[in-house]
């Protein structure tokens, strides 16, 4: 019986101890400002009718000098998974969540189509962010291409 308590304790201890390193880790990201939270879909086909709102990934983007650092939400990881040069990024299409991509998606979010390096993408953020992610990209420095359809 007592070792039936020490192991549900210790259960109990380790999970919570999980859900306060996501919560340290998120706060570590963000605290250097310049955060917002952006879904991602990695290698969309370009001709792919009905998404099904699969493949999405919920994570936090922060803006780094010429580069948006994208880090998975749910992870351990303390290094960005994914890393966007402004100056590769190309933006080819802006839509609604379609189907079920509503139901995977936050409640107010927009779909940006990008070329990343030749690699096709969709982002979903808040249309705040969006605003502020088009701003970002158009404020590249003098000589820079830079495609905001």
């Amino acid at each position: 019986m007592v070792l039936a308590l020490v192991l549900c304790g210790a259960v109990v201890a380790l999970v919570l101890l999980g859900l306060f390193v996501f919560g340290l880790r998120r706060r570590l990201i963000q605290r250097s400002g310049g955060t917002f939270d952006c879904s991602l879909r990695w290698d969309v086909p370009a001709a792919e009718p009905d998404p099904g709102g699969k493949g999405w990934t919920y994570g936090v983007a922060r803006y780094n000098g010429d580069r948006v650092e994208w880090f998975r939400v749910f992870s351990y990881a303390p290094r960005p998974r994914r890393m966007l040069e402004r100056s590769a990024i190309e933006v080819l299409d802006r839509r609604t969540p379609r189907g079920e991509e509503e139901l995977a998606l936050l409640s107010d979010a927009v779909v940006l189509g990008c070329a990343h390096a030749g690699i096709r993408l969709e982002l979903a953020m808040s249309e705040d962010a969006l605003t502020g992610f088009l701003a970002w990209l158009e404020a590249a420095p003098p000589g820079q291409r830079v495609n905001v359809a």
